[in-house]
């Protein structure tokens, strides 16, 4: 039998970054996972798929509705290829999930294909072509999450379909209906909004992205109705039957009343569930609460002292960079040192376009907390760098300190918001104030110049191009 000075279960971000940091740290390695290739739901059926279709559509909507006024005719009718564009992503997909085999060879790490199951708190049955055990002195768990559905809904994984299906249909929709106007559904609803369907969103909520500020889900609304998405908010769905190639969704609006949406294809993106099927962790003493996430304390460590959980897994954001940083936090923490992560400051993104990206805190979550803020907010279409790329919705808003002026929320709508993110996280984590951004050179012409100009507006409401 291998020993192991630690095993991981779940090879996503969060599970293959801890076998490299656990490797670079001198500890003995072994990465589990159950399916054929490593990168789990991220790699494979998650964030990388869905953003090179994003990319895809992102291109052809722009030959067919854009490159006129830019001067580029192109004879002939434009067509879309989904064949063609699936294949892409498969490309995409299998280059990245190689580079993660790569990198384990590269790190010494023991790879077993196979389901992880615990037989007591220092052994693992793995089982795939052939049963294997092995025995590891730490495991991190990081089984990560699976789409969740309502009780009443089957999905047949055909014209019922949750995120995974809807990354390799066979045909463009006539008719999409989106259950949860959540990150997952509005981005794969914009991919066949672009590629020529009609794209029905109904969210239980009153608006859009509701974890995000209200401010950005309001513009954020605004742009997809421009983009022709039929957005129904405060809609509770009741049924969703299928007939023939038909589906029918009934949900109850705010008014008590039945409405009903008929397309040919619907996607049920109501979140994520955790996934611990096959674990076995009652055999090594490892708790779950009531909604299926593996308890931690502030260690990441579980009940059994030996054993940590991160990722999807355990409570907080479903994010594979809070994965990753929770998977760096428990390889650090078996080495004996001290890491920290100020979840506060873990960025989230909604990759639509205008993308949506976002740090800190929300001025809903302020207010509640009774904290005096003051607001600076600036329009994207202020700035030559988004009328030259004719990206103009959107804004950067800035939330700090009344009194010390200390930034607290950085949320952000527009072209490259999902990259431009980074430089507020980097801002709180040294405490930046909003006159400290404000002082610092922003290129000329940028979308970071939003940035710089919010925080202008925020420090003594003193922007310079509005």
């Amino acid at each position: 039998m291998n020993s192991y000075d630690v095993a991981i279960i779940g090879s996503g971000p969060g599970g293959y970054v801890a076998a490299i940091r656990c490797a670079q740290l001198g500890m003995k390695t072994a990465l589990i996972e159950k399916y054929s290739t490593l990168g789990g739901t991220c790699l494979n059926v998650g964030c990388i798929p869905s953003k090179a279709l994003l990319d895809s559509s992102h291109h052809y909507e722009d030959a067919i509705k854009h490159f006129e006024e830019h001067g580029i005719d192109i004879p002939g009718d434009i067509k879309v290829n989904l064949k063609q564009m699936i294949a892409r992503k498969q490309s995409v997909v299998d280059q990245t999930t190689g580079g993660i085999d790569f990198l384990m060879k590269k790190n010494k790490i023991d790879v077993y294909q196979g389901l992880g199951s615990f037989k007591d708190a220092t052994h693992i049955t793995i089982s795939g072509e052939e049963t294997t055990e092995i025995e590891a002195k730490n495991t991190i768990i990081a089984t990560g999450s699976k789409p969740s559905t309502l009780p009443f809904i089957e999905i047949d994984k055909e014209r019922i379909i949750t995120s995974t299906e809807a990354l390799k249909l066979k045909e463009i929709p006539k008719h999409m209906i989106v259950i949860g106007g959540g990150v997952i559904g509005l981005e794969l609803g914009q991919v066949y909004k672009r590629l020529g369907a009609e794209v029905s969103v109904i969210e239980f909520m009153d608006r859009i992205v509701p974890t995000m500020d209200a401010g950005v889900s309001k513009e954020l609304n605004k742009v997809l109705k421009k983009q022709k998405f039929k957005i129904n908010t405060s809609h509770k769905v009741q049924s969703v039957e299928r007939n023939g190639d038909e589906v029918i969704v009934k949900a109850e609006n705010k008014k008590g009343e039945v409405v009903t949406f008929t397309g040919d294809y619907c996607l049920v993106s109501v979140g994520r569930r955790p996934y611990t099927d096959g674990l076995n962790a009652e055999a090594a003493g490892v708790k779950l609460n009531e909604r299926g996430q593996v308890e931690v304390n502030e260690h990441l460590q579980t009940s059994a002292s030996n054993i940590y959980a991160i990722g999807d897994v355990i409570k907080g954001a479903m994010l594979a960079h809070k994965a990753e940083e929770e998977g760096v936090f428990v390889a650090e923490t078996l080495a004996g040192q001290k890491p920290h992560i100020d979840y506060n400051l873990i960025p989230g993104v909604v990759y639509t376009w205008p993308e949506v990206a976002a740090v800190g805190k929300t001025e809903e979550q302020l207010k509640e907390a009774g904290v005096a803020y003051k607001v600076g907010q600036f329009p994207m279409r202020a700035l030559g760098r988004s009328r030259a790329s004719m990206d103009l919705d959107g804004f950067v808003k800035v939330l700090a300190d009344k009194s010390t002026d200390e930034i607290l929320g950085v949320h952000m709508v527009g072209a490259r918001a999902a990259d431009m993110i980074a430089e507020a996280v980097v801002a709180m984590e040294y405490r930046a104030s909003a006159e400290d951004v404000s002082r610092m050179s922003h290129a000329h012409p940028t979308f970071t110049e939003a940035i710089k100009e919010a925080a202008l507006a925020a420090t003594e409401d003193r922007a310079l191009h509005i």
